[in-house]
């Protein structure tokens, strides 16, 4: 028998941990924080603001006369690249490097401030000379190499609003997003490098081209990373960027910015099926994604190295690899390939290679890795690693604690970070100074947001309840609209409860006020009358010694409205025998109660996953209710899907 104690009884036995007292001692925010914008809340954000350098100071901070629509600093003008590489530069810091590069073939670049700077006004200076203007789009369809960070800046540099696209869409995605944002030029690479060999990107943006809706685009530049010779080639169009950018002279001057400007465009997929074009501006963004880096990772700047494993074309690598470090003179990691490529330790070799001192990191990806083994990140010297933070969905306690142990060493607090593509910044998250964390809790706002747990009526639930995650107050990274779409704006995020933005998360509160996030409401089964999360469930099922990663989903049920359905992927060693499917279900209702005990358990190999890593639970209930699947295109491997149904009739176990 199993004796490790079950992640509740864990909680009970250790549910908190202390900030390690040196760093608590010399952290950047103190609890203070809370008080003071407490207090005064847009002054505690003009405060924050101070950070940047304004080429004309705002005199006003929060305009919400024209609710859900703000305006921050408005009258104030910035330009976010100046922010980002210029100032750093003048300040005496061209020679701290920004961007250690690694390749997922091993090859490397250095890049310091001051080569930076060069690099981005030479592609500014190209952008200008394809006829990129202010307010023009440009679409960015790039893998993880430094020319995606230098192509961002490059159009923040001239106020041309960026809509980067996911270098794992395919080309109908792509050619959605160029149609939508109107772009007028597209920068792409031949390819990039995923898991050990070339994976070609401008062919997809040929086809995508050749789709009605995107004859405005007048030029495609590429970047040469591969080498790949079976990439088409329209003369007058495409240039490349190694001769026409690298032949621009390297001094541009930046232009000032009204803070409401544009800064980019980012889609993120909504219900009706047509993405939702998320309108990010200047001086609010740049404000908050600067101060909730420096403060959630305790940035320090002279002597920290930061790594975000996330890619740029998600908001993630927008905020936390982009604009938030590089306003803060962080140096920090950028790598190109997957964690198991070309070995599962690539990541800690990384880690041990640069001396990171701050990870931020995905629960998918630290799920992974606990399936690899703790052998693997045994191996290499993660003593560098201060803090950890953890992005993208609900962290299971199981993983937490994994992430504390076997990568933190058990004191490297962990910053479990509640956002959106929509809040542009970090909302809710420990401060690793500050709080007491909690395993697979994302406790409580940050300083300067006010946030909560609401009931259907939109009233607070009391502490120990659930209910859905509201917005109560503007903040300044909050989106200002969807894209030409106001009243999809409106509709989407403020028609659930009024005067409220409704995040379109489920939450419950514990007994302390501490704030845990159940996933989207979507993912909240009803099962007999009892709304249980998938996130929970599937907490439960990693629980168990034999389970390395579980994907929850309910299938509509006459009985119960939803039965709780489960794929499991098992631990290395762990036998799919005859009783493995009734000992996990009873081992469900042990730690969550009868109720929540799944009605089906599929053992899987692999579950589908697109290429950021996110695990597509929409196809799990495709197979789970026996209807055709949905579009397979994003993800990693399609051949996981047909795998997954052939084996669901023999695999069902149900009472």
């Amino acid at each position: 028998m199993d004796k490790r104690p079950s992640i509740s009884n864990m909680l009970k036995e250790e549910r908190r941990f202390a900030p390690p007292a040196d760093l608590a001692a010399h952290a950047n925010v103190t609890a203070t924080a809370y008080d003071e914008a407490a207090a005064d809340r847009p002054g505690f954000w003009a405060t924050q603001a101070k950070r940047l350098t304004w080429a004309t100071e705002p005199t006003e901070t929060l305009d919400w006369s024209n609710p859900p629509f703000a305006k921050w600093f408005a009258d104030g003008k910035l330009n976010v690249a100046y922010n980002c590489v210029d100032r750093h530069v003048e300040n005496g810091l061209g020679d701290r490097v920004a961007i250690h590069f690694e390749g997922e073939p091993g090859d490397t670049r250095t890049i310091t401030y001051a080569e930076l700077r060069r690099e981005v006004c030479k592609a500014a200076n190209a952008l200008t000379a394809l006829g990129v203007r202010s307010g023009d789009r440009v679409a960015i369809y790039l893998p993880m190499i430094p020319e995606a960070v230098v192509a961002m800046l490059a159009c923040a540099r001239l106020g041309a609003p960026h809509s980067v696209v996911f270098g794992g869409f395919s080309a109908d995605a792509l050619a959605t997003r160029i149609q939508d944002a109107d772009a007028r030029v597209v920068i792409t690479a031949d390819g990039g490098y995923r898991r050990g060999k070339p994976s070609a990107l401008k062919p997809a943006v040929d086809e995508a081209l050749s789709r009605p809706g995107t004859e405005d685009v007048r030029s495609v530049l590429v970047v040469r990373r591969t080498g790949q010779q079976d990439i088409g080639w329209t003369d007058g169009r495409d240039v490349w960027w190694h001769e026409f950018v690298d032949r621009q002279s390297d001094r541009h001057t930046p232009e000032a910015f009204d803070a409401e400007h544009p800064l980019f465009i980012l889609y993120t997929s909504g219900t009706t099926g047509k993405p939702k074009g998320i309108l990010h501006t200047t001086g609010g963004y740049l404000t908050q994604v600067a101060y909730t880096h420096h403060a959630v990772f305790d940035l320090k700047p002279e002597t920290d190295v930061y790594w975000c494993t996330a890619d740029v074309g998600w908001v993630t690598g927008h905020s936390y690899i982009t604009y938030g470090p590089l306003a803060n003179g962080a140096t920090e990691v950028l790598y190109e390939g997957t964690p198991d490529s070309p070995h599962q330790g690539r990541w800690w070799e990384i880690v041990q290679k640069y001396g990171v001192t701050i990870l931020y990191t995905a629960p998918t990806a630290i799920r992974a890795c606990m399936k690899w083994g703790d052998d693997i990140p045994a191996k290499f010297d993660l003593s560098s690693l201060r803090v950890l933070g953890s992005v993208g969905e609900p962290i299971n306690p199981e993983a937490w604690m994994w992430y504390r142990k076997h990568i933190g060493a058990d004191t490297a607090p962990i910053v479990d970070t509640w956002w959106q593509t929509e809040t542009g910044a970090m909302m809710l998250s420990p401060l690793p100074g500050v709080t007491d964390t909690k395993p697979g809790s994302a406790q409580l706002p940050l300083p300067g947001i006010a946030a909560t747990v609401v009931d259907d009526d939109a009233n607070e639930v009391p502490d120990g309840s659930g209910g859905y995650l509201v917005l109560t107050e503007p903040w300044p990274a909050m989106l200002r609209t969807i894209w030409g779409d106001d009243q999809r704006y409106l509709d989407t995020y403020w028609s659930r409860f009024p005067g409220k933005y409704f995040a379109g998360d489920g939450a419950k509160k514990d007994e302390d006020g501490d704030i845990w996030l159940l996933g989207r409401v979507d993912d909240v089964m009803l099962v007999s009358g009892h709304n249980i999360s998938t996130t929970e469930v599937e907490s439960a099922l990693v629980a168990h010694p034999k389970v390395a990663e579980a994907a929850v989903v309910g299938a509509t049920d006459p009985q119960t409205t939803q039965a709780i359905c489960a794929f499991v992927i098992l631990r290395g060693g762990a036998a799919e025998d005859a009783g493995l499917v009734d000992e996990l279900r009873a081992h469900v209702a042990r730690q969550l109660g009868p109720i929540a005990k799944p009605k089906r358990i599929l053992p899987v190999a692999e579950l589908p996953k697109t290429r950021s890593g996110k695990i597509m639970r929409r196809l799990l209930r495709d197979v789970a209710e026996n209807r055709d699947l949905g579009d397979v295109t994003t993800l990693t491997d399609s051949s996981v899907m047909d795998l997954i149904q052939a084996k669901l009739p023999s695999a069902a176990s149900e009472d």
